[in-house]
């Protein structure tokens, strides 16, 4: 299953097709992108196998230079993307797809510390199974408790992903 409807804050169990899904769409955007982007990222709960999730595909899309980001807009909405502007965090450029809403792409120049926070958390994820299971058994418990607010649902999360963040590497 791929799409979540807008106000909506359900799970779903992870699915192949996450993966498959994202490979096919890393492949269009880097044909649509090749020369501004430094690499496509699959990121968030889709990225990590065993980790039920937000039907909704993440995509980091790293590019040289943030002001770029501009040029990438009209490609990607060729591919059906809204653009969303970079309102919600400066140092982003947001663009989302469908509705219900399958896929969000989150762009950010090369070295950004959010776009590095996401992969750390998603490398930690996929190689410490003690933590994954604390963090699906923490989505699942909020998910049913914040069914249509996606910004407590999110804002919950936070001090465990900061916990993580945080630790001595």
């Amino acid at each position: 299953m791929l799409g979540l409807p807008r106000g909506e804050v359900f799970l779903v169990p992870w699915t192949e097709e996450w993966e498959m899904e994202f490979l096919s769409e890393k492949e269009m955007i880097e044909d649509k992108l090749g020369k501004h982007i430094v690499a496509v990222h699959h990121i968030g709960s889709t990225a990590v196998k065993g980790l039920s999730a937000k039907p909704i595909i993440d995509i980091a899309v790293e590019i040289k230079e943030f002001r770029k980001g501009d040029l990438c807009i009209a490609p990607l909405e060729d591919m059906g993307y809204d653009y969303k502007g970079t309102k919600i965090l400066r140092e982003r450029h947001y663009f989302s797809k469908g509705e219900p809403r399958t896929h969000q792409i989150h762009m950010y120049e090369r070295g950004n510390k959010y776009l590095l926070q996401q992969l750390k958390f998603r490398d930690h994820l996929r190689s410490d199974g003690n933590t994954l299971t604390k963090y699906e058994e923490l989505k699942l418990r909020l998910s049913q408790i914040n069914k249509s607010d996606k910004h407590k649902y999110a804002e919950a999360k936070t001090e465990f992903i900061e916990s993580i963040l945080n630790r001595k590497t």
